[in-house]
């Protein structure tokens, strides 16, 4: 392999070891999130709440888009990757209410 090969081949690594961390973090993260969740529909259950909130699921919607330009994300993907967790959220909420 040529020198530049192989740097090529050791930065591929690092990034690939990089895009590992992240993944367990995002992973651990996640758990931690629906863990709160889940304790929030066990509440919304107790005492006869909706398993959805639209007003506070459309504050999160736009505080994400705000971080996401922030964080030079992409907001529309930040808004698609919100959507999905709040529809497992009502999910788990629902759940909890049968």
């Amino acid at each position: 392999m040529t020198d530049a090969t192989t740097r090529a081949a050791e930065l591929l690594k690092e990034h690939r070891e990089s895009i590992d961390r992240l993944d367990a973090i995002l992973v651990y993260t996640l758990g931690e999130r629906f863990k709160h969740t889940q304790a929030v529909g066990r509440l919304k259950a107790e005492h006869d709440l909706p398993p959805s909130d639209p007003a506070r699921e459309a504050q999160q919607i736009a505080r994400l888009e705000d971080l996401a330009e922030k964080a030079d994300l992409d907001p529309d993907f930040a808004k698609a990757f919100l959507n999905f967790i709040i529809q497992e959220v009502i999910r788990h909420h629902k759940k909890h209410q049968e």
